[in-house]
């Protein structure tokens, strides 16, 4: 009996040193989504729209963004940080001004239009 329980108490305290594959999260993964809570705080410090950092970011864990995001609102609020402008211009801005550039100035349409009549 005293030989059985020696050799389960043995295999049990080897096992408990041991690191099994498998228990403890990736490392990767937990990078990635520390890199995303960070993007998610820096696009609010730039005024960002929540919904302009997941279109810069596509690749970054959604839910991740949202949490760095909503803890840097808090923050700033709490300590009436002012928000740093982007530098970049939001897609927003882009597709507003592409599609303002690529249609022609409102007054040289309607003189098409008069004269075509």
């Amino acid at each position: 009996m005293s030989a059985r329980l020696l050799a389960i108490l043995s295999v049990a305290s080897l096992l408990a040193g041991c690191e099994i594959p498998g228990i403890y999260p990736d490392p990767k993964v937990l990078a990635r989504e520390a890199d995303a809570k960070a993007t998610g705080g820096g696009c609010r410090h730039a005024k960002r729209a929540l919904e302009d950092c997941y279109t810069l970011n596509p690749k970054a864990p959604r839910s991740a963004v949202f949490a760095g995001w909503r803890e840097m609102d808090q923050y700033m609020r709490e300590n009436k940080v002012e928000g740093v402008p982007a530098v970049i211009p939001s897609p927003k801005a882009e597709t507003t001004e592409e599609s303002v550039a690529s249609s022609p100035p409102e007054g040289k349409a309607e003189r098409r239009s008069a004269r075509g009549s």
